[in-house]
């Protein structure tokens, strides 16, 4: 009988020492998670900047839009969505041609490139110091109308 405590008693300590060896690869992996998905949504709201820029460049209006109000489209739309940990960069915009949709004729193209660096929120910010930040890029190509 006396053999019984002191097993149940060595379980614990193995328990609570697995739990101690294994707690910091688990909060690892779940703030990785948190970081990839953070990265991810951000990922999509620059696509979707960059879809309404473009769209906002070749509908049809007078004046037509220029370059910087597209730019500045992309700008606001991003900065009001992206999630960042902290330091809001603000996403560089690229439109080609620069002056926005010629006035003249149709079937043109129009091409809005939108690039954010992330930062990350956790685990990003630990790895952006040793390997260098996460560029995230997208493009919208619309044809003038």
């Amino acid at each position: 009988m006396r053999g019984r405590p002191r097993a149940a008693a060595n379980e614990r300590g193995i328990a609570a020492l697995e739990f101690v060896l294994m707690l910091p690869f688990v909060l690892m992996v779940m703030f990785g998670i948190v970081d990839v998905s953070l990265l991810l949504c951000d990922k999509a709201v620059i696509t979707n900047a960059a879809g309404e820029a473009a769209r906002q460049g070749v509908v049809l209006s007078v004046p037509r839009a220029s370059g910087s109000s597209i730019q500045a489209v992309a700008v606001s739309y991003a900065q009001n969505s992206l999630i960042t940990g902290g330091t809001a960069t603000t996403p560089s915009v690229d439109v080609v041609p620069s002056g926005g949709c010629p006035s003249t004729g149709t079937g043109n193209t129009l091409q809005v490139t939108v690039t954010y660096t992330y930062r990350g929120l956790v685990l990003g910010s630990a790895l952006s110091a040793l390997a260098g930040p996460v560029t995230i890029t997208a493009a919208a190509v619309k044809y003038c109308e």
